[in-house]
């Protein structure tokens, strides 16, 4: 018996289905965000700051560009934009 066993370690498994990448059968994060193009979604901010509009684009570093877009400050809006770019290291999450 061998002391500090090592496990076995899988493979990672790369498929291409439906033109998504699936990496052990979930989407990557940029995957999902590439479904939501064109597609109302939530942006949540640090210092209870939220986004809500269109996702028009985005780059790997989760910069957001939104179109028809509300700011929200403790869940009032407080305006209205027709387009606004979220800086990435704001972001808490993004939901589709």
């Amino acid at each position: 018996m061998m002391s500090g066993a090592s496990r076995e370690q899988k493979p990672l498994i790369l498929r291409h289905l439906s033109r998504r990448l699936v990496i052990q059968g979930m989407l990557k994060p940029l995957a999902v965000l590439n479904q939501a193009i064109n597609s109302q979604v939530i942006v949540e901010l640090k210092g209870n700051r939220e986004y809500r509009g269109v996702l028009d684009g985005y780059d790997p570093h989760m910069n957001v560009v939104l179109k028809n877009a509300e700011e929200l400050i403790n869940n009032e809006v407080v305006r209205k934009l027709p387009v606004t770019i979220v800086r990435g290291d704001n972001v808490i999450y993004i939901s589709p």
